[in-house]
């Protein structure tokens, strides 16, 4: 069995700018609903056709990237495989470059803000599930590709390492990048 989680292609709205405080969750908002531009790599849709069973998050920015690679039929689309919502503020007049805010907020989020977002707990509880499923998923299927975000996938990967699976410790950051998890019998108790 094994489990291929990608980021999706590089979203069309750009993280650029300089924002103010309390325009940030229509930034968020504006940022979910873009679809992809530019093309995969031929390595990536060449590894995609060998996956028999392809799973999204509900976001357009992932399933435009399943059919950038040819997906024909994406098996489920779901929340569960959704990128984790960063917190922000509702209010403030603060103006900062959108790269300082993303940085600020994640930060903050690792130490237990989450006001209009996913806590942190909340986020590793849904990877949790979502690595469960696409457990299920593998051992119905034997080959699942998750065409996912970054920091979820990541959280998925640490969940399937911890459950005997193997593979990177991290399935990449940049778009279209990959990491590939196989189950181990070998270590199950």
């Amino acid at each position: 069995m094994n489990i291929t989680l990608l980021r999706h292609g590089k979203p069309e709205f750009e993280l650029a700018g300089n924002v103010r405080a309390c325009d940030l969750s229509d930034f968020a908002r504006s940022y979910d609903l873009s679809g992809i531009t530019g093309n995969p790599p031929s390595e990536v849709i060449d590894l995609t056709k060998k996956h028999k069973i392809v799973v999204c998050s509900d976001l357009p920015r992932s399933l435009q990237s399943a059919k950038a690679l040819g997906v024909a039929e994406v098996h489920s689309a779901s929340s569960v495989f959704t990128e984790t919502s960063i917190p922000h503020f509702d209010n403030g007049s603060i103006k900062l470059p959108i790269s300082l805010w993303v940085l600020l907020l994640r930060s903050l989020w690792y130490v237990g803000f989450s006001r209009n977002g996913e806590s942190l707990s909340a986020a590793k509880n849904r990877a949790k599930l979502a690595a469960q499923e696409l457990i299920s998923l593998a051992k119905q299927f034997d080959k699942v590709l998750l065409v996912g975000h970054g920091l979820i996938n990541y959280f998925i990967a640490k969940e399937l390492l911890s459950n005997n699976w193997l593979g990177p410790s991290s399935p990449g950051r940049k778009y279209w990048e990959y990491g590939v998890y196989r189950y181990s019998a070998t270590y199950a108790t």
